[in-house]
């Protein structure tokens, strides 16, 4: 399981080493604020790493205790 997670944060940081690299100066409205798209998709991406390592956390944890 250890070799997923490497390779699904290795995936992560691709993505947003390209979306750090295409989305140059695209800006969105939200409300009466203009935000980067790319700090918005760095921030999803970051969720979602974020998310994959709490749900690997939970899945060691549980393995741990079936040891037991």
């Amino acid at each position: 399981m250890t070799r997923r997670l490497i390779w699904s944060m290795v995936a992560y940081a691709i993505l947003a080493a390209m979306a750090g690299w295409t989305l140059g100066d695209a800006v969105v409205r939200v409300g009466d604020r203009t935000v980067e798209l790319r700090v918005a998709v760095w921030i999803l991406l970051g969720g979602l790493a974020l998310k994959t390592l709490i749900a690997y956390g939970k899945f060691r944890a549980e393995e741990s205790e079936d040891r037991d």
